[in-house]
């Protein structure tokens, strides 16, 4: 795969290599969505993020379809909705997804640890079928706790390629990133700026100005430093453009310390732990 706008690759446990930076597509309603992939992809991104929950797979897929960028450049990842938990359910519903985003995908998450109709264990051995069927290159996990993932490694399960987990300034997550990487599990950080909650910090805003940047691209940087797997949402073609622009620049590793000390333990999205909901 080749990626452009010098976007680092990360690789995987499965012998697969992810681009660093991507584009998500969470809370774009679908009427907007190919708009937006198109942008993103016209500005340089090769990885985008959907997901069954989004409602906008089809979408995604047609805009990958029509960027006239060959198919095998562009990573594209999406989810198991947690309905799907059943195994068979799980097996259909991820060929599904694969069709709407027009034939494969190159990584296929479960979304939340939940253990409604099964053992989560189940659901992805289940799921390790649809790399056979070509449906999907590479298998991840989104929101597991260290327990989630220990109770997949007493099943004997293979090791997921990811681990996609709400993360930012104020939700460093330490201790599960550690064990994440220990595992050779990649580290994928969703809502990496916090919804914009931490775009207004002083520290984050003083570092900008020292680098003529924005507090997000700062952010963003760090990110990339720690050596997360990211990809930033907006439908707004000036902010995708800014987002991919972090290239050019680094952090010193006091400006990283000082940025992962405003850590607040703050979650935006739910607590993988006490999450239960099955949309209808």
């Amino acid at each position: 795969m080749t990626t452009s706008h010098s976007v680092p690759v990360v690789d995987l446990n499965d012998g697969t290599r992810i681009p660093q930076l991507g584009f998500g597509v969470f809370q774009i309603p679908p009427a907007e969505t190919k708009a937006a992939v198109l942008t993103a992809l016209e500005a340089g991104y090769r990885h985008i993020d959907t997901a069954e929950m989004y409602e906008n797979e089809a979408e995604v897929g047609a805009a990958v379809g029509e960027s006239g960028i060959p198919r095998e450049e562009i990573w594209v990842t999406s989810k198991l909705s947690n309905r799907f938990h059943d195994p068979a359910a799980a097996r259909t519903e991820g060929a599904r997804s694969a069709e709407r985003l027009g034939g494969y995908m190159d990584l296929f998450l479960i979304h939340w640890p939940l253990a409604m109709l099964s053992d989560p264990a189940l659901t992805w051995e289940a799921m390790q079928e649809l790399t056979t069927s070509g449906a999907a290159r590479s298998l991840g996990v989104s929101n597991f706790q260290i327990h989630h993932l220990e109770g997949l490694a007493r099943a004997g399960a293979p090791t997921p390629s990811v681990n996609q987990i709400e993360l930012h300034p104020y939700l460093t997550q330490p201790d599960l990133s550690a064990y994440c990487h220990e595992h050779g599990i990649g580290v994928e950080a969703w809502s990496p700026i916090a919804q914009g909650k931490v775009l207004g910090d002083a520290t984050l805003v003083e570092i900008a100005e020292r680098h003529g940047r924005s507090p997000a691209q700062v952010t963003l940087r760090w990110h990339l430093q720690r050596n997360h797997i990211i990809f930033p949402k907006s439908a707004t073609p000036e902010r995708i453009r800014e987002n991919i622009a972090i290239f050019d620049f680094s952090l010193s590793d006091a400006e990283m310390a000082a940025i992962s000390e405003l850590n607040r333990d703050e979650r935006t999205g739910p607590d993988p732990d006490t999450f239960d909901m099955v949309p209808s």
